[in-house]
């Protein structure tokens, strides 16, 4: 039971998270990552200042150890030389004092030895560590500005895909239904195409039918006697009558009577 718990809140969890991608505005992420990269950047140039401070303070405590050990080393000699001048003044006292100094300066300046021995592993190691911080910095850094400088890109890309995103939707909307009551162009253009077509077609048929050709007679005859009436008007009124006798043709010259059956011919 427990098992199939943990199994579905994973599910959940993934759904959710997918759920979240899909709707995340990229422009955002992208802000997002760059600073969460910068703050990578500034957190790993912490972590390598106290990897390079500690290598100085490596350097310091090691460059005091030799500075001590080489007084220490001095002391001792010293000792020695007095211990050797009070040996040879028979001050019994004295030797045995200068001695046991001497003994001591020379303890001291062993244990300096090995301290600076470890010291100089250390600074070594440190030295190592130190360098390999920075590199890791400059390795970083240069990929901070690699991914600033493809920001600018990548956002002009987004912008490019979002008008192309719009131009994509506005072309395929022409050719969808806007609505349930609002008729695509491509239906409206077929429907005008139709009507057009069906008027010009009985427009056709009324002019190749017998009842066209009877109105056209009847307004041939109507023509005529409006035109025989104005000639009428016109001949009352003594107007026009010379210039319509000479737009009149001539009349043409009748045949010759023929003879009748049986009777002979003229001339």
């Amino acid at each position: 039971m427990l098992r199939a718990l943990r199994r579905f809140w994973k599910y959940i969890g993934a759904k959710l998270n997918m759920s979240f991608s899909e709707r995340a505005d990229p422009k955002v992420q992208l802000e997002q990552a760059i600073t969460e990269a910068q703050d990578q950047h500034r957190r790993l140039k912490e972590q390598a200042a106290m990897v390079i401070a500690n290598q100085k303070q490596t350097e310091m405590r090691l460059e005091r150890s030799m500075d001590e050990l080489e007084k220490v080393s001095n002391n001792a000699r010293q000792a020695v030389m007095m211990a050797d001048e009070a040996q040879k003044s028979g001050d019994a006292a004295k030797v045995a004092e200068y001695t046991a100094a001497a003994e001591s300066f020379a303890n001291r300046l062993i244990a300096l030895e090995h301290e600076v021995e470890g010291l100089k592993e250390l600074a070594m190691q440190s030295a190592q560590a130190s360098d390999q911080a920075k590199a890791a910095v400059q390795q970083n850094s240069s990929q901070l500005q690699k991914k600033l400088s493809e920001r600018q890109k990548l956002l002009s890309q987004l912008d490019q895909a979002k008008m192309q995103e719009q131009v994509n939707k506005a072309m395929a909307s022409l050719s969808e239904t806007v609505g349930q009551d609002v008729p695509t162009f491509d239906e409206v253009r077929d429907k005008i195409e139709a009507r057009y077509a069906k008027a010009k077609g009985t427009s056709e048929l009324q002019e190749s039918s017998v009842e066209s050709r009877m109105l056209e007679v009847e307004q041939a005859a109507a023509n005529t006697e409006a035109q025989a009436r104005l000639a009428q008007i016109r001949a009352q009124l003594g107007l026009g009558t010379t210039e319509a006798a000479a737009s009149e043709p001539e009349p043409a010259s009748e045949p010759a009577a023929q003879p009748a059956p049986g009777e002979p011919s003229a001339g």
